[in-house]
């Protein structure tokens, strides 16, 4: 146990470092998930039905196609047509891209659960389309959104090792790091775990608040 506390005095230092861009991943593709999962929520509720097919066609697309090719495709392929972008960019927007398909779906359920009723109200006052989505719809919206959007948040941030895999140094890299020069393997992961669970716990109190403030609706 002595050796355990030893080690991870060593090795924390490290893997904080580690933490530090775990986080900046989690929160970039979050705040960029969010943005462009409501823009294709919005194609999905609108009155054009090319739009609709177009958002529709959009969220099949990258439900289908794995996080890690999408990193790969960002990150190794754009280079070939100029785009060039740091390891760090690359992640956020491909993990940003990816989830925001799951953000659309939240938000199109969202959107679809408030009374159709307040929406023909809104147009009988003289609102148009966009006002009342941005007055009556989507602060209701956003409150049946909240518990899945912090299941996807705690999603998002157990999916952010995956930027290891474009050479972001974040936990999982760096766990694998200092396991590879030590071969301490199970110290190490043994702290990434902690780790990562420590980062998840919050929000998993933050999702169950949320949970119970619905139920009491």
């Amino acid at each position: 146990m002595m050796e355990f506390f030893h080690n991870a005095a060593e090795y924390l230092p490290i893997l904080l470092q580690g933490v530090k861009l775990t986080i900046a991943v989690a929160l970039g593709s979050l705040a960029f998930s969010t943005v462009l999962g409501l823009v294709w929520a919005l194609m999905r509720v609108s009155n054009w039905p090319w739009l609709v097919k177009i958002s529709a066609g959009i969220i099949n697309v990258l439900r289908g196609i794995p996080i890690i090719v999408l990193l790969f495709y960002i990150y190794f392929v754009m280079p070939d047509i100029g785009i060039e972008l740091s390891a760090l960019q690359a992640s956020i927007i491909g993990l940003g891209i990816a989830y925001s398909a799951y953000q659309a779906e939240n938000f199109r359920a969202a959107i679809q659960a408030i009374d159709h009723g307040q929406i023909e109200a809104a147009m009988s006052m003289g609102m148009g389309w966009g006002l009342t989505m941005r007055r009556v719809i989507l602060p209701q919206a956003f409150k049946i959104a909240l518990p899945p959007y912090g299941n996807i948040m705690i999603m998002m941030l157990k999916d952010s090792s995956q930027a290891s895999t474009i050479t972001v140094a974040e936990l999982a890299l760096q766990g694998k790091l200092i396991a590879v020069s030590t071969f301490n393997n199970a110290t190490v992961f043994n702290l990434v775990a902690m780790l990562y669970l420590i980062m998840c716990i919050p929000l998993i109190l933050i999702v169950r608040h949320f949970e119970k403030q619905g139920a009491r609706r």
